[in-house]
C-alpha cells in the first residue's frame, strides 16, 4: 500500500499564541542544518524500518510538509527536500503534494517553487478574517492578504486549497464567527478545516487561560459553550453551501470527476493506512505483518533531533489496534462498520475467551450507553458520531479505551484537532 509521507518543519516567523505545536521562532542559521539532517533521515528511511521490522513501501501517494511554517525555507531548500523523497520513493501519477503555508509567505518565487516540487495542494492558516481577532493571536495577515495569495495560487494553477479556521478566538463573536466562515465559502476553496480553540498548558493563551490572566487578550476568549456553538454554526453554513462534513474538523465540496477534495493525506491517519514521518515530533506508523503495526515518533524538541535523540518507538497491541479503529475511524462521519472490527477482533484474537470488558460484550456496552445518550447512531453495522457526539467526540473515544489505552493513546489521538 502506499506510504503518506509527512515532514515537519518547525520554524515560525512569530509564535502564535494559540499554538501547541512543537514550532517556534529560529535564526534562519538553523534552517540549513535542520534540511540537512531531514534529508538524511530520508535517505536512510529503509534502514529504519529494517531496524523496525517494518515493512516499507516502495511507493506513496502522498506527501505533506507541516509546521511550524514551510514556506519560510528558501526555494533551494524545499527543492532538495522534495528532491531527497523522489529518489527514495516512487510518486503515484496523482500524488496529493500538500504545503502548509502562512499567508504573507506566498510570493511570486515561493508558489513558483512550489510548482517546481510538484507540489498541487497548499493549506492555508487563515484563522480568522476578521484582522482584529488575526492580529490578536499573533498572525501576520490581513484579510486582504488572504484573498490576494488565494488569487494568485489559482492563476498559477493550484485550486486545491484548504482554509484553517479556529473557532474561539480572543474578541470572536457570533458574528465575526458568521463573517469568517462566510468569506471562507465566498472563496470557493474546496477544503476547509474548522477546529475549536485547545485550552491546555502546552500553549500560552491556554496557560494564560488556566490561570484566569489576562495576558495575550485572554479576557476576550469566548467561553466553552459560545465555542461550541459557533463550531456548530460553522458546520450548518459550510453544509447549506455544499460544503460538507466528512471528518470532524473537516470539510469538502462535493468532489468532481478529476478531483477528490477530501485530504488524502490526512485519510491514513484516520483510516490506519502506513505513513512515516521526518523532522521534529514527526509520527509514524509502518506494518510489521498482517496484523501487526509499530507506531514511532522523533523528539519534540529542535535540540533533542538535531542531537539524534532516538526515536519513541510503541508496538501496537491487538487490543490497542482495536481501540484505534473506534477513536480513529469515527472521527469520520462515515463511522466504522461494526462487522470489520468483529473480523479484525477474531484474527487478532485466536484465544476464544479474550481479557473481561475488552472485546465485543464490553463494546456491545458501551455503544448501548452511547445511543442512550445521543453521541453515537447505529444503522445496521455502521456506527457513527451524532453532531453532538462530534462535539463530545473525547467523552465518547474514551468509553472503547481501556486504562492503559488512555495513557498511550495521550490527548493528541483523541483531541478533536
Amino acid at each position: 500500500m502506499p506510504l503518506g509521507l509527512y515532514i515537519s518543519v518547525p520554524f515560525c516567523r512569530t509564535k502564535c499564541s494559540y499554538c501547541n505545536f512543537a514550532s517556534d521562532v529560529f535564526s534562519k542559521s538553523a534552517y540549513e542544518n535542520y534540511v540537512a539532517r531531514v534529508i538524511e533521515d530520508i535517505a536512510n528511511s529503509r534502514q529504519l524500518a529494517s531496524g523496525l521490522a517494518c515493512t516499507l513501501d516502495d511507493s506513496a501517494d502522498s506527501i505533506y510538509l507541516g509546521g511550524g511554517t514551510p514556506s519560510l525555507l528558501e526555494a533551494a531548500q524545499l527543492l532538495r527536500i522534495f528532491a531527497a523523497v523522489r529518489a527514495q520513493f516512487a510518486l503515484t501519477p496523482d500524488a496529493e503534494i500538500t504545503v502548509e503555508c502562512a499567508p504573507g509567505t506566498l510570493t511570486p518565487v515561493l508558489i513558483e517553487t512550489l510548482l517546481q516540487c510538484g507540489v498541487n495542494r497548499v493549506s492555508l492558516g487563515v484563522q480568522s478574517f476578521v484582522d482584529q481577532e488575526a492580529q490578536s493571536v499573533g498572525r501576520l495577515h490581513k484579510r486582504s492578504t488572504v484573498l490576494e495569495e488565494i488569487d494568485r495560487l489559482r492563476k498559477t494553477g493550484v485550486a486545491n486549497i484548504n482554509i484553517d479556521l479556529i473557532a474561539g478566538l480572543p474578541h470572536q463573536s457570533e458574528e465575526s464567527w458568521a463573517y469568517s466562515v462566510s468569506e471562507t465559502i465566498a472563496t470557493g476553496v474546496p477544503h476547509v478545516s474548522v477546529y475549536m480553540l485547545e485550552v491546555d498548558n502546552d500553549s500560552r493563551l491556554g496557560r494564560e487561560l488556566i490561570a484566569g490572566g489576562a495576558r495575550y487578550h485572554a479576557h476576550f476568549v469566548p467561553n466553552e459553550d459560545a465555542t461550541a456553538d459557533f463550531y456548530e454554526q460553522a458546520c450548518q453554513m459550510l453544509a447549506s453551501a455544499g460544503i460538507a462534513q466528512y471528518e470532524i474538523s473537516n470539510f469538502a465540496r462535493a468532489a468532481s470527476p478529476s478531483q477528490n477534495n477530501e485530504s488524502r493525506h490526512n485519510l491514513k491517519y484516520w483510516t490506519r493506512q502506513p505513513y512515516l514521518g521526518f523532522g521534529v515530533d514527526a509520527h509514524s506508523m509502518l506494518a510489521v505483518d498482517r496484523h501487526q503495526a509499530i507506531r514511532f515518533a522523533t523528539p519534540d524538541s529542535l535540540d533533542a533531533y538535531m542531537n539524534r535523540a532516538p526515536h519513541t518507538v510503541t508496538p501496537v497491541s491487538a487490543q490497542a489496534a482495536i481501540e484505534e479503529y473506534f477513536f480513529l475511524g469515527l472521527r469520520l462521519n462515515r463511522g466504522i462498520d461494526l462487522k470489520t472490527l468483529l473480523k479484525l477482533f477474531k484474527s487478532c484474537h485466536p484465544d476464544p475467551e479474550p481479557v473481561e470488558g475488552e472485546g465485543p460484550a464490553g463494546w456491545e456496552s458501551a455503544i448501548h450507553q452511547c445511543v442512550q445518550e445521543g453521541l453515537l447512531e447505529q444503522q445496521g453495522t455502521i456506527l457513527r458520531l451524532t453532531a453532538r457526539g462530534r462535539l463530545l467526540s473525547n467523552e465518547v473515544f474514551a468509553r472503547f479505551l481501556t486504562e492503559e489505552g488512555k495513557e498511550k493513546a495521550g490527548p493528541g489521538h483523541v483531541n478533536p484537532r
